[in-house]
């Protein structure tokens, strides 16, 4: 039998750790609310280290909170809530409970502001390098609504979504990325280290070359020779391209060629669609008015084309007039999405469009980055043995005009 760390809140708000037999975190929940308590957290013996084996401190400190923590700090909150623990009860419980030595002070900045009368979304909205925009709108309306715990558990399945879409794209892209890398390296090795010692070979010999040869061997030469200044030159252009795209001429440059790319534009077409329909599906399902979540979602897809064709929907739809036609009008967003919003708006299931027009689209997007690295690694494996069988070739007819020499 395996033991599984866990978390919890007693009664009282006290907090109560251990190690209780399981293998399954839901033994674990049932056992901890047999014994009145709120489970906060628990470790399966697959996912960390036991008692015992405390955790590492990071070499380097960060004040950047990633999505997996806010989603973690979210559902503690919605469970406290959920028990019927107060507010104020619940964040000074988190406070407790959260790594970091940053997020731990907004904890504290949020707890003395609601303690003091502040609301919890206006608190929030002073700190947006934790919580963003979207965030603090639905939890605004929670407030109003008097719906903080159901908004909570909102910002968790779409937070949950969010992050399993970004985790899926980064996986396919990993080994595409390790590819492209050994074989730059190989390469490198191959013209820096291993030609030029063919070259002074055929150097002493004194003979015409083939034209082949003679590229491949100047090519070697020239990164022996200038391959630092090369290399300082790319990382000048690099540092000057990423500067460049910070400025708002230059992302909407960007943005623009995007989605013009073939394959590649379609692709972000459909991941600003699915972004754009999960975001405004959660807000509307926070109750937040659909005016407002337009303007909120506007600032949260990253296309500056898409941002701005969502800024004259909002327009539109603050004359009266409808979101789907306004959308098509603007040319960037795929017709089936146009279409099932459409829909939506005539039978009054906006929402639930919305939501079916984000799981459609994340799995395209799932699908075509899949079918695009599994072209990807052929290709890439395709073009390294290409060079090298250039460079090989290129070498053997040097070797075969020295034997036509005659002794």
């Amino acid at each position: 039998m395996a033991f599984s760390q866990y978390r919890a809140a007693d009664q009282g708000g006290k907090i109560v750790e251990g190690i209780m037999e399981a293998e399954v975190e839901q033994s674990v929940v049932s056992r901890l609310r047999e014994m009145g308590c709120v489970p906060l957290r628990i470790t399966l013996p697959r996912e960390g280290a036991l008692a015992g084996h405390e955790a590492r401190a990071p070499l380097f400190k960060r004040n950047k909170i990633t999505q997996t923590e806010l989603l973690q700090f979210t559902q503690e909150l919605s469970t406290l809530l959920a028990a019927g623990l107060p507010l104020d009860r619940s964040l000074s419980i988190l406070g407790s409970l959260i790594e970091g030595e940053h997020f731990t002070r907004v904890m504290r900045t949020l707890l003395e502001a609601v303690r003091a009368g502040k609301s919890l979304a206006a608190s929030m909205g002073e700190h947006p390098d934790v919580f963003p925009k979207i965030y603090v709108n639905m939890i605004r309306a929670g407030e109003a609504g008097g719906i903080l715990d159901a908004v909570l558990r909102y910002l968790v399945e779409y937070l949950e979504r969010s992050l399993a879409l970004k985790e899926d794209l980064k996986s396919a892209l990993i080994y595409p990325v390790i590819l492209a890398g050994a074989a730059g390296l190989s390469l490198t090795v191959l013209f820096v280290y291993v030609i030029p010692k063919f070259s002074v070979i055929f150097k002493d010999v004194g003979q015409a070359l083939p034209w082949i040869t003679k590229v491949v061997l100047d090519f070697s030469q020239l990164l022996t020779h200038y391959g630092w200044f090369i290399l300082a030159g790319l990382i000048v252009l690099v540092v000057f391209g990423v500067y460049y795209l910070r400025t708002p001429e230059g992302r909407g440059e960007w943005d623009r060629l995007s989605l013009r790319l073939p394959l590649l534009g379609e692709l972000v077409r459909k991941f600003e669609t699915a972004r754009f329909s999960r975001t405004l599906a959660a807000l509307l399902r926070g109750g937040v008015p659909l005016l407002e979540a337009l303007g909120t979602v506007q600032g949260v897809i990253g296309n500056t084309l898409l941002s701005r064709a969502i800024s004259q929907v909002q327009v539109r739809v603050r004359e009266g007039k409808g979101m789907a036609r306004p959308l098509g009008d603007s040319g960037l967003f795929p017709t089936l999405a146009l279409s099932m919003i459409s829909v939506g708006e005539e039978t009054g299931k906006l929402e639930t469009m919305l939501n079916e027009v984000a799981e459609h689209y994340d799995q395209d997007v799932k699908r075509t980055t899949k079918r695009l690295t599994s072209i990807l690694e052929p290709a890439l494996i395709l073009t390294m043995g290409l060079i090298i069988g250039v460079v090989v070739i290129s070498m053997l007819l040097a070797i075969f005009s020295i034997n036509d020499l005659p002794f």
